[in-house]
């Protein structure tokens, strides 16, 4: 079967982006209501399960070049979003909450980035599956 994936650095950064951005405003929108605030936490994890699913995505596409620029600029983003994260908790000067969030984020942005790079790189060693068929 024809490999119909393809490399993006768009699709990753923006669901990462989302994600983040929903959850602190779920907690740093002012007067929310009980309901929006749970609404928008819906939203961020609904946001955080799809970035999952695209990291997966592109970590397991296969491609005949192995690492590709765009696999680089994927893990470097993710790498920024974390430490932009990181830098949100450090702030002073942001409320309790959303320092909480931002540590959250931090560790969430962190993980990704890391799963990213070690299921690229099993995937990337691993033999492709019409190759593994035809060896027995």
């Amino acid at each position: 079967m024809e490999e119909r994936r393809s490399a993006r650095v768009g699709t990753v950064s923006g669901l990462a982006l989302l994600a983040g951005g929903t959850a602190v405003a779920a907690v740093a929108g002012g007067a929310h209501s009980v309901f929006a605030t749970v609404l928008l936490g819906l939203l961020a994890c609904g946001m955080g399960h799809a970035l999952l699913t695209e990291i997966q995505r592109q970590a397991r596409r296969r491609s005949a070049g192995g690492w590709a620029a765009q696999d680089t600029i994927n893990t470097a983003l993710l790498a920024c979003w974390a430490v932009g994260a990181l830098s949100m908790t450090l702030l002073a000067v942001a409320p309790i909450m959303v320092r909480a969030v931002g540590a959250l984020l931090t560790l969430g942005y962190a993980l990704s980035c890391a799963y990213f790079v070690l299921e690229r790189r099993r995937t990337i060693t691993s033999p492709a599956p019409e190759t593994a068929a035809a060896d027995q």
